[in-house]
């Protein structure tokens, strides 16, 4: 075997590997496991958006908030500003944004208005929440209010409907949607 060939092999491997470690979380941490926790709050009621199949890049209004970005979003004393957008997809329709542009979801395990998350962990890991200090205005689009819930970790966590929103790790440009309708349970948060 060449040594162009064997450096290829390795890459394609290297990127099975890591695919394959991506999923293994987020099934493992949010909504694939079994634990009595998964069991209990699969019985919660459920919330979010409907699921629908497709992706493309979103354009959006805006709004800003205080919060964090998905690299700090797991830091429970992260803050800052945040501008919150209405992205727009031509198969999912209209979701919200970060001002980045990043996709932002909710999990049907959640219960809403309920003032607290059930993705921590784990979950939060592949899932990072919206933090923030206050509620953000709406963005131009949003029919909703916004609220705060506080996270087991003390964190302050934005809501949109009473539904806690996150991120989702593997979605890295602005207008991926990787974790739509992932495991039956995370959906762009409709506006």
């Amino acid at each position: 075997m060449s040594r162009t060939t064997g450096t290829r092999t390795g890459k394609l491997m290297a990127a099975a590997v890591a695919a394959f470690a991506v999923t293994a979380l987020v099934a493992a941490a949010c909504g694939g496991g079994t634990s009595s926790k998964d069991k209990t709050a699969t019985a919660a009621a459920k919330g979010g958006t409907t699921p629908a199949a497709g992706a493309t890049k979103p354009a959006a209004a805006s709004t800003t908030a205080s919060g964090t970005t998905p690299a700090a979003a797991t830091s429970p004393a992260a803050g800052g500003a945040v501008t919150l957008k209405v992205g727009t997809d031509a198969t999912l329709g209209k979701f919200l944004t970060d001002d980045k542009g990043l996709t932002l979801y909710t999990f049907t395990k959640d219960t809403a208005s309920s003032g607290k998350s059930t993705c921590n962990g784990g979950c939060a890991t592949a899932w990072p929440p919206l933090l923030a200090s206050a509620a953000p205005a709406k963005p131009t689009g949003a029919t909703g209010d916004f609220t705060i819930v506080t996270r087991d970790d003390g964190a302050k966590q934005v809501a949109y409907k009473g539904m806690p929103l996150y991120y989702f790790a593997s979605d890295k440009a602005a207008g991926d949607t990787k974790g739509q309708g992932l495991n039956s349970v995370w959906f762009v948060a409709a506006p």
